[in-house]
């Protein structure tokens, strides 16, 4: 008998829960509970300035209205920091992470502009080897230093519930890539392959803009001799420009619609049309949608958003 899943839902407070958060936290959700599965919440609030105060109560706040619920307390990010410090000394004492004190426009400049990956400029390895440890980088160079993980020269393979199989090679497309900032605190790749194999998490549902992190991740799974979980990366939710929403394309935060007097139930009911859920747009609450779940239904488009299409009092 297969072992019923446990996953979790990860906002994270720096800003306000949008339409597009609620899709795929809904979908995570539904996938869960319709297995029979647990369903843990982890507030992730380790970005530093961009953390707004009173942003992780409001998601809190959204989650509960949309009518999706939690197993045990919720839990912040924040205050796993010292697992996350033992995470990176193993990984320091085998040689799989090191010191770098090169700045963003070091990078820039040491990267030929054709070797530029999509997130920017692949890291040359500039640090790889240049210290024994954090103490000497600073004082050679007088800044404190990140910790990059050494990705191996490999393609990393990554199977997905809803993606299918993806090949990514993290060494050519990325480089090493940064675990651990300068203010201390853990990255997020680092910081989600803890706490996630911490808390027996098997089952990950979440954007399909995260499936190159799944790649990274899965590495940092390895290097700390884990297993890494199911993946399930589903389309976004975008703009008729093809970009994620953002607030180009005005106000899409579910405060915004409890504000315009759109319930919990309207919005559910037209989520679960572009989720392939339900034929036509009407209301019904999240617990409905559980019996007859699969993820099988979904679109493998991005969901284009030109509005809500229902009044106020519903579909």
């Amino acid at each position: 008998m297969t072992a019923a899943p446990v996953g979790r839902l990860a906002p994270s407070p720096t800003g306000v829960l949008h339409l597009g958060n609620a899709r795929s936290f809904l979908l995570a959700w539904l996938d869960l509970r319709s297995r029979g599965g647990t369903v843990l919440l982890r507030i992730e609030d380790l970005d530093g300035p961009r953390v707004r105060g009173g942003a992780a109560e409001q998601a809190l706040e959204d989650l509960r209205w949309l009518g999706l619920d939690w197993d045990g307390e919720p839990l912040l990010q924040s205050s796993r920091a010292g697992a996350h410090a033992v995470a990176l000394q193993r990984l320091a004492a085998r040689g799989l992470a090191y010191p770098c004190t090169c700045t963003r426009a070091d990078i820039e400049r040491a990267a030929s502009a054709p070797h530029a990956g999509e997130e920017g400029p692949v890291y040359p390895g500039t640090c790889l080897g240049r210290w024994t440890d954090a103490a000497e980088a600073e004082a050679a160079t007088g800044r404190t230093p990140a910790w990059r993980f050494r990705v191996p020269d490999q393609e990393e393979v990554v199977r997905d519930r809803v993606a299918g199989e993806r090949r990514y090679r993290v060494a050519e497309e990325l480089g090493d890539f940064v675990i651990h900032k300068r203010d201390g605190q853990a990255a997020y790749q680092l910081a989600v392959v803890v706490d996630d194999a911490a808390a027996g998490v098997d089952s990950v549902l979440r954007g399909d803009d995260l499936l190159p992190s799944a790649a990274r991740q899965q590495l940092l799974y390895r290097a700390l001799e884990a297993v890494a979980p199911e993946w399930a990366h589903v389309p976004l939710v975008v703009g008729e420009d093809g970009r994620r929403l953002a607030k180009r394309h005005g106000d899409t935060s579910l405060q915004a619609f409890r504000d315009g007097g759109v319930s919990a139930e309207a919005l559910v009911g037209w989520l679960a049309v572009t989720a392939g859920l339900r034929e036509k747009a009407e209301p019904c609450a999240a617990a409905e949608l559980v019996s007859d779940f699969s993820l099988d239904r979904l679109p493998r488009a991005a969901t284009v958003w030109r509005g809500y299409p229902c009044p106020a009092d519903g579909c």
